[in-house]
């Protein structure tokens, strides 16, 4: 089959969705890919070295995409993509919809199969999420601590403290990947940190693992009200597969933080973000305050280091493109869908839901994947 490679669009993103290993064994297996001309300098990867590989390098977005039957992106196609989109191709990429019912009803009209990286689950975990949230974990920390100096807005706060000073407070909530990295990052860098979770299982866990400057606590309303008067930093890092972000701090709530300048990172943004006054931002413009209190809500946080990223993820993904390719070009894409794997990353066919928690997020209806397409007889 033909598999193409566009250039991402989405502000200040560099990630590509291929590497030239990734393009050198889909070739190998027999398929065409299209790489657009320039989608990989961001990460470092020069259009000769796909070629080597055995792409065919095409100049322009649309020939990518009049071309290919199964789309790999990075990001959410954007508007100005969606008249590209058509019905019966296959696209694999972060979706995210339970955040953008815009989003959602576009890929509806345009009939496509959207495969979204965000909830292929494998045994209970999410295999292509997973990288991503652990370098955005990490970056949340270093964004933190940038923003926590006075002249960018914060409260003049050098996280890990000197000796006779007392460190920062971290809280972070959620202890996910990208909270059990966030964690390592700032208890290296020496802050005080505070991870919640509602599941005790992974605070045991996690009290196992991380160092003695982290404490643990079941999370709930009343006790983080009583951590955010002392917080310095708070990071959201809270997710329900495929739903939208429950929203954890209300904007009440930034008045228990006091003084100007506490510094919140909502790396959930890209699901709706849990704090009620996040929205959006880029990395040309990161932040924005909101009674006080600064705020780093930049959607495409792992695009800041897209050499690490590209890498990163590409090595996650790999195998399920091959699959995906492999049983869309030899049994179509209801073979794809009915698989038990593949099958978790169907959010939309053919026009219709297949994604239950987009559809609770939206009050739309939804079928499951295997049963919207009629497998093919033989």
């Amino acid at each position: 089959m033909i598999i193409g490679i566009p250039k991402e669009i989405k502000p200040q993103e560099r990630r590509v969705a291929a590497v030239p290993a990734l393009v050198h064994d889909l070739v190998e297996q027999g398929h065409e890919v299209l790489v657009q001309q320039g989608a990989g300098l961001g990460a470092g990867i020069a259009d000769d070295q796909f070629a080597a590989a055995g792409a065919r390098i095409v100049a322009d977005a649309r020939a990518v995409w009049d071309a290919a039957e199964l789309v790999v992106k990075v990001k959410e196609p954007l508007p100005e993509e969606h008249p590209l989109i058509r019905p019966g191709q296959v696209l694999f990429t972060y979706f995210h919809f339970a955040a953008s019912r815009a989003l959602t009803d576009a890929m509806l009209a345009s009939g496509a199969h959207c495969f979204a990286y965000e909830t292929l689950t494998v045994r209970g975990r999410l295999p292509l999420l997973a990288p991503m949230s652990e370098v955005a974990g990490r970056m949340a920390v270093q964004a933190g601590a940038f923003y926590l100096e006075a002249h960018n807005g914060g409260r003049g706060l050098l996280l890990g403290g000197v000796p006779g000073v007392a460190p920062a407070n971290v809280l972070i909530l959620g202890g996910g990947s990208v909270g059990t990295e966030a964690a390592k990052m700032a208890a290296g860098l020496g802050a005080s940190v505070v991870v919640m979770d509602i599941d005790l299982d992974r605070l045991r866990h996690l009290a196992e693992i991380l160092p003695a400057n982290v404490t643990t606590l079941a999370s709930s309303t009343h006790a983080l009200r009583e951590l955010l008067p002392t917080a310095d930093l708070v990071i959201g890092a809270v997710l329900v597969s495929g739903a939208r972000a429950p929203v954890l701090i209300r904007r009440r709530d930034l008045a228990l933080m006091h003084d100007d300048g506490a510094v919140l990172v909502d790396v959930a943004i890209d699901q709706g973000g849990c704090f009620e006054t996040s929205r959006p931002t880029t990395h040309a413009e990161p932040t924005f305050v909101v009674d006080g209190v600064l705020h780093y809500c930049v959607a495409n946080i792992p695009g800041a280091v897209p050499r690490t990223a590209t890498f990163a993820l590409t090595n996650a993904t790999k195998p399920y493109v091959e699959l995906l390719a492999l049983l869309v070009s030899e049994q179509g894409v209801a073979a794809a869908a009915a698989h038990p794997v593949l099958g978790t990353a169907a959010n939309v066919l053919a026009g219709e839901l297949t994604q239950p928690a987009v559809a609770d997020a939206f009050g739309l209806p939804w079928r499951a994947p295997e049963k919207v397409l009629a497998p093919k007889d033989g």
